[in-house]
């Protein structure tokens, strides 16, 4: 029962939470962006290369070769599978990740922004005593009367 207990009370950690509602999220992102890419800025792209398609762009290193049967249907030949690098692909995927560094680094931006303006509003305003210490200081000052 203690082992039960001490994974739960790791499971519904903050921490814990926040970095599933976060890894969701970024999936989630990630889709959105994908879609945002291979919808709209990739045929855009495509537009003003000529009306290239990059997901199909890539450099075939072997063709593939088809399955070769005898009349009575016994493999003489088995089929070879095409090699290729697609580079096209990889051109689509870093569309993506610059989108996706882009939107972060906005995020990390703003959020410097407003520590900033959170570190400069306390540095401010001084600190003055706190309630304990002004009334030391009040029986100080009437006790030196």
């Amino acid at each position: 029962m203690g082992m039960l207990k001490e994974f739960k009370e790791f499971a519904v950690r903050g921490n814990l939470v926040d970095t599933a509602v976060a890894f969701v999220m970024g999936v989630s992102f990630g889709k959105i962006v994908t879609s945002f890419v291979d919808g709209m800025v990739m045929p855009l792209v495509g537009m003003l290369t000529g009306g290239v398609d990059f997901n199909d762009k890539k450099f075939v290193l072997k063709s593939a070769v088809d399955v070769v049967k005898d009349a009575a249907g016994v493999v003489l030949t088995p089929a070879v599978p095409e090699v290729s690098v697609k580079y096209g692909t990889f051109i689509t995927n870093l569309f993506d990740f610059i989108v996706v560094a882009f939107a972060v680094f906005m995020v990390i931006k703003g959020i410097n922004k407003i520590k900033k303006e959170t570190v400069a509003d306390s540095a401010a305003e001084p600190a003055g005593p706190s309630s304990t210490d002004a009334l030391l200081m009040e029986i100080r000052d009437s006790l030196k009367k």
